[in-house]
């Protein structure tokens, strides 16, 4: 029975999430499974990933191949780095702690980027949404400007008007008071 680390879907239409788990070779994608050893969200930037390093290394060590993706994640996670820095210690090139020394160091510098990624989505993110904002403004700004100009020339419109009733009424006012005067 070939052991396989694969993936094995959940969640819903659109947005799936993943269980990390060692099964047969010949198991279907979502059936049987001998045992879960992690978790991948795909859809959280950057992807979540939870995984028993200790566990997937046991399973590397007993023969299991990982399918092309999950050997992208436990690379992204170190598992494999890990694994090759125990391959190490089990020749003796290097001690047990040498070996944790340079795992933690690199696991270090590979949160740093992460955070560093996370802290730049964000920043985009708000300047994006500022950006989105300023240009709101001037588009009500603009509304506004237009709808206070259309005021202004309906305004001035009446005011034409009621000055011409006015004047109108003034003359015929006086075409009245003028024609009875002729008699």
């Amino acid at each position: 029975m070939p052991a396989r680390i694969r993936l094995q879907r959940h969640g819903k239409k659109g947005n799936p999430f993943y269980h990390i788990v060692i099964a047969d070779g010949r198991a279907p994608r979502d059936g049987r499974f001998i045992e879960k050893i992690g978790t991948y969200n795909p859809v959280a930037n950057p992807a979540e990933i939870n995984i028993d390093v200790d566990k997937a290394i046991t399973w590397l060590t007993n023969g299991a191949q990982p399918s092309d993706t999950v050997r992208a994640i436990l690379s992204y996670k170190g598992v494999l780095f890990k694994s090759h820095l125990m391959k190490g210690v089990a020749k003796g090139a290097l001690t047990e702690e040498q070996a944790e020394v340079k795992f933690q160091n690199w696991l270090s510098e590979k949160q740093s980027k992460i955070e560093a990624k996370r802290k730049g989505l964000t920043e985009a993110e708000r300047k994006e949404i500022k950006d989105r904002h300023a240009a709101e403004i001037l588009v009500n700004e603009q509304r506004t400007a237009d709808l206070n100009k259309k005021r202004a020339a309906e305004l001035m419109a009446e005011k034409a008007e009621v000055a011409a009733a006015e004047v109108e009424e003034v003359e015929e006012v006086a075409t009245e008071t003028e024609a009875p005067t002729e008699e």
